[in-house]
């Protein structure tokens, strides 16, 4: 039995989903799944169990940041789980986005240490599996949900000190920056899984001003984000 996921090989389904926090988690299994049971409660990172249209499926949090991220996903793998979609939250870096928008991610930068050591230090590309990304965008052009897809970056700040690293990003073509995919994608690498990512533009940087998106809104795209998600893993 793993140390913070605690169950035993079979608890899992085969795909899971990957929120960040907890409640969100549990949000997902309480409103999407049928027959569920939860399976984790260590540390308060909930996992739960259950089907979607009578298909196995399972949600995990993973806490924030990539080194929390990483020990989920080693144990999720340790007990059988070979397909993991991230669903969280994001800030959008192009000048065009607004909150609410859904991204598909094709990579991640690693702009945190824990992918870094993962490759001992070698230069690498964490890259969603390609499979994911393709059932994605079809799965969202048959539910008729706008998508943008491309590169994100995963950042180990959250407050970010250097004010003009936003502005870098988007010059570089970057479309958002969270705190997780990267190291999803390495291990998704490293560990033979399928591993994707879908983020909620929460928050957006207009001409150097910081608007957040309201709870109401959240909600909705979370929403529409976790029906989409769903039918891409169990496709």
């Amino acid at each position: 039995m793993p140390i913070h996921v605690r169950a035993t090989p079979g608890d899992y389904a085969g795909a899971c989903l990957l929120p960040g926090d907890p409640l969100r988690a549990r949000y997902i299994a309480e409103t999407f799944f049928d027959d569920v049971v939860q399976r984790n409660g260590e540390r308060g990172m909930l996992g739960y169990s259950g089907t979607f249209n009578g298909k196995p499926v399972s949600v995990q949090s993973s806490g924030m940041g990539c080194p929390s991220a990483a020990i989920v996903i080693e144990e999720l793998v340790q007990l059988g789980v070979e397909k993991i979609m991230r669903v969280g939250t994001c800030g959008g870096l192009q000048p065009d986005m607004t909150m609410g928008d859904l991204v598909i991610a094709l990579s991640a930068t690693a702009a945190d240490a824990t992918s870094t050591h993962y490759v001992l230090g070698e230069p690498h590309a964490p890259t969603a599996d390609f499979g994911l990304v393709h059932e994605a965008v079809h799965q969202a052009k048959h539910l008729g949900k706008p998508v943008r897809v491309g590169p994100i970056v995963s950042s180990d700040i959250f407050y970010q000190p250097d004010p003009d690293q936003a502005r870098r990003w988007s010059e570089r073509g970057i479309l958002a920056v969270e705190m997780e995919a990267a190291v999803l994608f390495t291990l998704g690498a490293l560990r033979g899984i399928q591993a994707g990512c879908m983020l909620i533009v929460s928050d957006v940087i207009v001409e150097g001003e910081f608007l957040r998106i309201s709870d109401e809104d959240m909600r909705k795209a979370v929403d529409e984000m976790t029906e989409l998600a769903l039918h891409v893993v169990t496709a």
